[in-house]
């Protein structure tokens, strides 16, 4: 497992990466909006990630929650800076979703352990026997929106361009509770494998926290 300080430098790394991108195009590729100063010159913008708005400095790149004096957590930031850094790259996810199974994106098996204890397993674990109960959180928290994989579903917007299906079976007398996360194929143009294991986390853990409250 990453250490805080692993985190911190690479938060370093990404941050001097993005720096040589033109702001116009990084906004513009990761659905961001822009915010102007009184004297109309950019100093930061809005992406939504989470459903939440964070605030992103230009050219600090420094994170923080819209309206809110709360943290953005380190791990967030480098994770926001890698999608900001892959999302201007020459994949183009803004046509049909294609969805696929962790384990099929590239490098997903080699980080297959990490995903299933991140989200996986815990999505399973806390929802498997009220699979109604996560779509219902997920809406609240997400606005996520029903689709038709298994017998409960949703997607949830983790960011522009960057969906991620929670999908659910209930099981019956013969099978018990299965479940998984999707991802729209493109995502590994825009995300390693070990950033899309930590992002289906992010995703899943605000869940649990909701339904143990």
């Amino acid at each position: 497992m990453a250490r805080i300080d692993d985190f911190i430098q690479a938060r370093v790394l990404a941050r001097e990466g993005l720096l040589e991108k033109d702001i116009n195009s990084i906004i513009d590729f990761s659905g961001g909006v822009s915010k102007a100063d009184d004297s109309g010159r950019l100093r930061s913008f809005l992406l939504r990630f989470l459903n939440r708005d964070v605030v992103v400095t230009w050219p600090e790149m420094e994170f923080s929650y819209n309206g809110s004096v709360e943290d953005v957590p380190v791990q967030q930031q480098v994770l926001l800076l890698h999608y900001l850094n892959g999302v201007c790259g020459p994949g183009d996810m803004r046509g049909k979703t294609d969805w696929v199974s962790f384990q099929d994106l590239p490098e997903g098996r080699f980080y297959m352990d990490a995903f299933m204890k991140r989200a996986k397993d815990p999505l399973l674990r806390t929802f498997g026997s009220n699979p109604k109960k996560m779509a219902e959180l997920a809406m609240k928290l997400y606005n996520a929106r029903f689709t038709d994989f298994g017998d409960v579903s949703v997607v949830v917007e983790a960011l522009p361009r960057v969906p991620v299906a929670l999908v659910l079976w209930q099981g019956d007398d013969e099978f018990p509770p299965e479940g998984n996360l999707l991802f729209d194929k493109g995502i590994s143009e825009i995300l390693p494998a070990e950033d899309i294991a930590l992002l289906a986390g992010m995703v899943v853990y605000p869940l649990i926290g909701m339904m143990k409250n």
